[in-house]
């Protein structure tokens, strides 16, 4: 019994450090005004925003559900929320629906996270773990990116410029007011985040 005490008390103190996903932040946290009418025009919605944003990740979920593990196994091994994963692949690939062969963007973005084969060198199955991995390595690298460059936004600022940046570079990400204008339909930081708003109150 003594034993078994100490066995848990190990485990809650390896649980600590292991699982961990908030190493960037709280998306749930992160103020959004989810997708312009570009975006939802498109998925044939006569409505925009939040509200369009949750609509289409909701369509989505059945899909996403297949990779749930997988995301969220990649979440905690890399410590950042599964449901910004997702919310990032609902956004680029409609969670693989949207894909031939694994690949989008006329061939050039590939896998469930489009990785474009023109800046990084993809790796992995299209809906593999390895793949998964790359993607979020590169969105991690965009936050730090950002990090860098305004040290004095908050850890959910620094997350949402990191995914506006993962669709249109660093560069790209020039105000915290502003930093959607030039991705792809000027709203890719807030869809994404109002849609991982809905991943993550559905257990991601």
């Amino acid at each position: 019994m003594h034993l078994m005490l100490v066995l848990l008390g190990l485990a809650a103190l390896l649980g600590t450090s292991q699982g961990r996903t908030d190493c960037y932040g709280d998306v749930n946290r992160i103020d959004t005004t989810g997708a312009s009418c570009k975006t939802a025009k498109p998925e044939r919605l006569n409505y925009c925003g939040v509200a369009a944003s949750k609509k289409i990740a909701e369509v989505d979920l059945s899909a996403m559900n297949r990779y749930k593990a997988l995301i969220k196994k990649v979440g905690q091994k890399l410590c950042i929320e599964p449901a910004v994963i997702a919310g990032i692949i609902s956004r680029e690939s409609h969670a693989g629906k949207a894909l031939r062969n694994g690949w989008g963007d006329n061939g050039n973005g590939f896998g469930l996270m489009q990785v474009d084969k023109r800046s990084h060198r993809p790796v992995g199955e299209w809906n593999g773990e390895r793949h998964l991995t790359q993607g979020t390595q590169i969105l991690i690298s965009m936050i730090n990116q950002i990090k860098k460059k305004f040290p004095r936004w908050t850890k959910e600022q620094q997350l949402k410029g990191g995914i506006s940046a993962y669709n249109a570079g660093s560069g790209n990400v020039r105000s915290y007011e502003r930093m959607d204008i030039g991705t792809t339909h000027d709203d890719y930081a807030n869809d994404v985040v109002a849609r991982a708003q809905y991943f993550k109150g559905h257990g991601y």
